[in-house]
């Protein structure tokens, strides 16, 4: 036999194992589960009677919040990025002065009445939730955050707080450098970028929470 057809058939014996050869699947790698972080001392004492996700207007008032509008939106998911049905998310945070609706802030008298301050969101048949808040502010000791909690069916409740990208006060934020896995940590950072295509002069921002289930 020649050197040719030798060569001519260990290419078509070589073109016929690749079309029966089943593809190499890469296995998924888990996604990071968002950590833990503490309740702080200023969830609500007594939860407002407007209570929805739109935290710039309460009901029964004509002025906005002050503040930047801020629309924060994302799914719940578990650690293989399926999405967890029937989850209810709260968020609290303080108004644009940095206090917040609570009696133990000291501020409490410079308090914005037309922030809502607190809110909850069902996520939808894709998982997803969806907030209208103000873009965080700071206080004294801390860098600008939002409260999060997540309440799955069966799986507990999970409470942690998210933050945003390029603040300057995150390197010294003592609760956000307690995260000590630096994919954890960046997990709870979230880019804002402008949201022209939802409200004019809004910010956005897309946070997603891993449960570990």
């Amino acid at each position: 036999m020649s050197r040719i057809s030798v060569d001519r058939r260990r290419i078509l014996i070589g073109a016929t194992a690749s079309l029966v050869a089943p593809p190499f699947v890469y296995a998924q790698a888990p996604r990071v589960v968002t950590p833990g972080q503490t309740e702080g001392p200023f969830y609500p004492v007594a939860l407002p009677a407007d209570r929805d996700a739109d935290l710039v207007r309460v009901q029964g008032r004509a002025a906005e919040a002050v503040g930047q509008v801020t629309h924060i939106s994302g799914r719940v998911l578990d650690k293989r990025g399926e999405i967890v049905r029937g989850a209810m998310l709260e968020i609290w945070q303080c108004d644009a002065n940095g206090v917040y609706d609570h009696p133990g802030d000291s501020g409490l008298r410079r308090r914005d009445q037309a922030f809502q301050g607190y809110g909850r969101s069902d996520v939808d048949g894709s998982g997803r939730y969806s907030f209208r808040t103000i873009r965080p502010v700071p206080y004294p000791g801390r860098t600008p955050h939002i409260h999060f909690k997540v309440h799955a069916p069966g799986t507990g409740v999970l409470t942690t707080q998210m933050y945003v990208e390029g603040e300057p006060l995150n390197e010294r934020d003592g609760l956000l450098r307690s995260i000590r896995d630096p994919k954890a940590r960046q997990s709870v950072i979230v880019r804002l970028d402008p949201a022209g295509d939802i409200e004019g002069g809004a910010l956005k921002g897309t946070f997603d929470i891993v449960l570990d289930l």
